[in-house]
């Protein structure tokens, strides 16, 4: 995508109300290095500009007239698969559905939506956030890939998933990720066998709402359980606990071979709730012999000092490549302090996982 000769980002808001519209607007104006080179009043404008004007950053509505968001999306990323959209996403149950959905398709992020409820209470929080995103993605050179036709059915076998999960709980696996998660979870969870003697703890850096939607998407695909984390959860193998959003998760041991999860909401951590490193630096003082760390794509240092534990407590640490991360700054940071031991390409992650256990 070309830039304008003052470098400016360029953003194309798409949104059928004119009020929404205006708002996003004003907000993105604010920022000087931040350009609004046009508006859209429904998806079908908006893939017509978005081909037609090739904008650095597209904000799109999910809920439009003549074409919804969902739709336009997904012409959007057959026509430019190069082009960075951040999805405008309801605190609603469907809200949340359609979101998980558009980051399917390809969408790299998405900003709660502002509505006149919220406006009052939030609006610089929203403002600061879907800016700060817009320079994230702008400099990002992560190019979506669509998922193989066939791909989803392959990965879901259902009947291999155990109602219990039998044997001994032999590792941990701790994953962090933010900005570009929730899809890339897909290449790493499914991919995990049902008879795995693990189980896995995963933050997403998420809104509340955001994260059961997430878990639900998971478990359809996975040969394991996944499943929104709740306080007191006993780790089983075979099972994935998502940290829901708004809380943070931590691991304690409970009895001789236990080890129970608990979830609280203590003050954010380097302004994060649920936090990678509130996560990972319980894992490596709960007193588990095997944990394995991986950090993935996200915006941010996040998880950095929780992942350095585990390595200096003897457990083993993965981080995502730069090439696959839609955003490499999780992981950059945590391979920055030299708490990385291996650096894979996402498709890689599951199979190094495995690798460390020895299934």
């Amino acid at each position: 995508m070309t830039r304008l000769s003052n470098n400016k980002i360029k953003v194309l808001v798409v949104d059928d109300s004119a009020f929404m519209r205006r708002i996003i607007s004003d907000m993105l104006k604010s920022d000087a290095s931040i350009e609004v080179i046009d508006t859209a009043r429904n998806g079908q404008e908006g893939f017509l500009k978005a081909i037609a004007q090739s904008p650095d950053i597209i904000t799109l509505d999910i809920e439009m007239p003549v074409m919804d968001g969902l739709t336009a999306l997904s012409e959007i990323m057959k026509a430019k698969p190069e082009s960075k959209v951040i999805m405008l996403s309801s605190h609603t149950f469907e809200g949340a559905e359609a979101t998980i959905k558009a980051l399917e398709l390809g969408a790299m992020d998405f900003v709660p939506k502002p509505s006149a409820s919220i406006l009052n209470f939030n609006a610089d929080e929203i403002k600061d956030g879907l800016i700060k995103k817009i320079h994230q993605l702008a400099n990002s050179s992560y190019h979506f890939m669509p998922v193989p036709k066939g791909a989803e059915r392959e990965r879901r076998k259902s009947e291999t998933k155990p109602e219990d999960s039998p044997g001994k709980l032999k590792y941990i696996i701790a994953i962090g990720t933010s900005t570009g998660g929730p899809r890339a979870l897909q290449d790493v969870i499914p991919l995990l066998p049902p008879d795995i003697p693990a189980a896995v703890l995963v933050v997403q850096h998420m809104p509340p709402g955001f994260t059961k939607s997430l878990a639900a998407r998971l478990h359809s695909l996975s040969h394991i359980h996944v499943k929104e984390a709740e306080d007191g959860d006993v780790l089983k193998p075979g099972w994935a606990y998502i940290a829901p959003g708004d809380y943070h998760m931590l691991l304690k041991k409970s009895g001789f071979e236990d080890y129970r999860i608990a979830i609280n909401q203590s003050p954010p951590v380097t302004g994060h709730r649920p936090s990678v490193n509130v996560m990972m630096s319980s894992a490596a003082e709960c007193g588990h012999k095997n944990i394995i760390a991986v950090m993935m794509t996200g915006m941010g240092s996040d998880g950095s000092d929780g992942i350095l534990k585990i390595r200096q407590m003897g457990g083993r640490t993965i981080a995502q490549d730069e090439s696959t991360c839609v955003v490499y700054g999780m992981p950059k940071s945590a391979v920055n302090i030299g708490a990385v031991e291996n650096i894979v390409p996402l498709q890689n992650i599951a199979k190094e996982i495995t690798k460390l256990m020895g299934v």
